[in-house]
């Protein structure tokens, strides 16, 4: 909801939810990397419980922070030339798409995969059959690759912003360069 001022960075909850949903993404991915590393048994079933758990707080957090953006949030309007300008926009929203694509595609992965969690207690399987598992786990890992291209592409963007343009858009989201762009008085 805009007051009609301009924006010079995001609120203090956009950008936590913003560090946070790219702090876990990474986790999962590397998490993901490592899960076959451990022997089958319990150390294992450990590795998969912990990528699970993450997945559950990463679709809390973006949830949130959709809602948050939906609903609350104030935004600084896109810098750059004007193709940045425009692709930005569009690509916030592909990261949110793919980020809960490979949430939900997690979700039926684990269905038809079935597991036990820590131990505790089992997951079932709704549908045990080996081909679709391999292939909702191919497309897991698909969703997931993608995702992080995407946010590399978006990290790309921001250094870009910063080194090239030098035009303080990575300010927005870390308030430290914020901070120390406003000390040395730079516009």
């Amino acid at each position: 909801m805009m007051s009609g001022r301009t924006l010079e960075a995001y609120d203090s909850r956009s950008v936590a939810f913003h560090w946070m949903t790219a702090l876990l993404v990474v986790a999962q991915w590397a998490g993901a990397r490592v899960i076959d590393w451990f022997p089958r048994g319990p150390l294992r079933v450990d590795a998969r419980s912990v990528h699970i758990l993450i997945g559950i707080l990463l679709l809390t957090i973006v949830v949130m922070r959709l809602i948050w953006r939906l609903s609350h949030a104030e935004r600084p309007e896109p810098s750059g030339p004007k193709a940045v300008r425009t692709l930005a926009p569009l690509v916030h929203w592909l990261l949110y798409a793919l980020v809960l694509v490979v949430l939900i595609v997690g979700v039926a992965t684990e269905s038809v995969r079935g597991d036990s969690f820590f131990g505790l207690f089992k997951i079932p399987a709704f549908a045990a059959d080996k081909p679709l598992r391999s292939q909702m786990e191919s497309l897991h890992e698909l969703v997931a690759n993608t995702l992080l291209i995407v946010a590399g592409a978006h990290a790309v963007a921001a250094l870009t912003h910063a080194w090239v343009w030098r035009d303080g858009v990575l300010g927005r989201m870390i308030p430290a360069l914020r901070s120390r762009r406003e000390n040395h008085g730079r516009p």
